[in-house]
């Protein structure tokens, strides 16, 4: 066992007396040692149950035979971020996160982990760590918040901010948006619908990290807690048979991953996401990249319409059959001969599934749409692909062509549209906001809720920058390269003509490639006057199409 590193042998007495400090008998050096990595705090509603879920999965490891010892790492919430430059620290988070877990986990030669995250990017991070590590690893995701309820409807954190929007422009009243901020988030978990945490929990059941019905099962429920168990025993089994990440996150295994997130009709940020986890496989011969989801798009139909892209919540997929119901429709599309954490096939687990609400989880015949949720677009304002959620997008806007509304920060846009500055027809551009640019890619949802609830309906965005997992209309992110690494954005002025087909997955805009040249040679690049954590994000991230690695 790795763990004899620090357990076994004359020379590692002293390390034996550390370890009695901590509580252990003699009996416990023959045991294998298992680190869980938790990221709770009381400041993110999807980690203040976390915790308890971890004493869950302690029980598990100790009736297996296995001896626990918990750490932590940080999370960051999205919402609470968003709209400050605090959202500059959220992607960057991910890198922190992925070296906390590894670093825990070198320096006390742990034999496995139970990784606990819910949210954004602690999730991805934690996946990245397990897979740089190749040790035996499970991963036991928070689960989502129930939805709250206003006027008999299913609302989340998405309705209040395009109330916002909607206040502004008289459609709504203050004591109403009171009312719908104090009901909209009723406790822990992450929020209700399909933004990136809950998309990022689906696609690492998916993948085969997290136990079968992980994913749904909602972060205040018994079946959560069950699972934490199940989860720390199993990660003893694992351990036990040297099952390792790379034996489960194979190229087929990440191909299944994308089925279902365009299944789903999940979060753009994950054609992030699942870049950079596979980056830490690429010596395994794994590759994720948006060539990846642009073939498979065409081939996934969009199966599911929950928010916010539809009127379903999680809660609702769950009580649907879950992942597994999701894979079982997928059965034909996707490789069921994979290894899963559980140590069976994927085929063995969705053996005996049956559907239970086809309004919820679609035949293949009877899509939503007929393509996958994800689109990639490329052209001259995209020579390297940019994305945008197609299933969240009116049919009336996947064409689209109108002036261009140039802004070189959120902030400037934000401020624009609050001014009755955009009208219907424009092309709303954010610049300088990408993995260098922000620096951190910061999400748009300030601006794209705003839009939402003043209900203008015919105005597109793009932005090198990235949209939260709860943003729905014509939203293009992730251009790249992105104009702070001089690309094609730079050149842009209000109203050149902007031309969007996502039928065609084309995002150009009017102008020669002498003109765009000559542009670019006097682009005038904002300062970002950065220190610490975002020097160097910004000094070491790779573009987004790359997954905004460090390099």
């Amino acid at each position: 066992m790795r763990s004899d590193n620090i357990k076994k042998g004359l020379q590692r007495a002293p390390h034996r007396s550390l370890l009695r400090a901590c509580g252990l008998t003699d009996d416990d050096f023959e045991k294998p040692f298992i680190g869980i990595a938790n990221s709770f705090t009381d400041i993110v509603p999807g980690h203040i149950h976390l915790r308890e879920l971890s004493e869950a999965v302690k029980i598990g490891i100790s009736q297996s035979g296995g001896v626990p010892f918990e750490f932590n790492t940080m999370a960051i919430c999205d919402g609470m971020a968003m709209n400050h430059e605090g959202m500059n620290y959220s992607l960057a988070s991910r890198e922190i996160i992925a070296d906390t877990v590894e670093s825990m986990a070198q320096a006390h030669s742990l034999d496995g982990l139970v990784l606990i995250p819910t949210c954004d990017k602690v999730v991805p991070g934690m996946l990245m760590a397990s897979a740089r590590l190749d040790i035996p690893a499970i991963v036991l995701t928070g689960g989502p918040m129930v939805p709250g309820t206003f006027k008999g409807k299913s609302v989340d954190l998405i309705n209040v901010f395009e109330g916002i929007g909607a206040v502004s422009s008289g459609k709504m009243s203050l004591e109403e948006l009171d009312e719908l901020e104090k009901c909209a988030c009723p406790g822990a978990g992450s929020c209700a619908g399909l933004f990136t945490a809950n998309t990022m929990a689906c696609l690492t059941e998916a993948i085969g990290m997290s136990l079968p019905g992980c994913a749904t099962a909602h972060a205040v429920s018994s079946k959560k807690m069950r699972l934490g168990r199940l989860s720390g025993a199993r990660i003893v089994e694992m351990v036990n048979e040297n099952l390792i990440p790379s034996k489960i996150m194979t190229q087929k295994s990440f191909a299944n991953a994308v089925a279902v997130d365009l299944a789903l009709g999940g979060s753009t940020n994950t054609a992030l996401h699942l870049p950079a986890i596979a980056s830490e496989l690429e010596n395994k011969g794994v590759k994720v990249d948006l060539e990846l989801f642009d073939v498979m798009s065409k081939n996934i139909p969009h199966i599911t319409s929950i928010s916010p892209s539809g009127e379903h919540m999680m809660i609702d997929l769950d009580k649907a059959g879950g992942i597994p119901a999701v894979l079982k429709t997928l059965e034909s599309k996707i490789n069921t001969e994979v290894i899963t954490c559980n140590g069976k096939k994927l085929k063995d687990n969705i053996k005996n599934i049956t559907l239970t609400d086809r309004s919820i989880i679609r035949s293949l015949d009877k899509p939503v749409h007929k393509e996958g949720g994800i689109a990639i677009l490329k052209g001259n304002l995209a020579p390297n692909g940019s994305v945008v959620k197609q299933g969240a997008v009116d049919k009336n806007m996947l064409t689209h062509q109108g002036p261009g509304r140039i802004f070189n920060s959120e902030n400037e846009c934000v401020e624009a549209i609050f001014n009755n500055e955009i009208e219907d027809g424009d092309v709303i551009v954010i610049r300088y906001e990408g993995p260098r640019g922000g620096p951190g890619m910061r999400e748009m949802l300030n601006p794209t809720s705003a839009i939402a609830g003043r209900e203008l309906k015919s105005v597109a965005l793009i932005t090198d920058g990235r949209f939260s997992g709860g943003t729905r209309g014509p939203c293009i992110g992730h251009v790249s390269p992105e104009a702070m690494s001089n690309g094609p954005l730079a050149a842009l002025q209000d109203g050149d003509l902007i031309k969007i087909d996502i039928p065609q997955r084309s995002l150009e805009v009017e102008l020669s490639p002498q003109e765009i040249k000559k542009r670019m040679k006097n682009a005038v690049k904002p300062e970002r006057n950065v220190k610490g954590l975002l020097a160097r994000y910004q000094k070491l991230a790779s573009s987004a199409d790359k997954g905004a690695i460090l390099r």
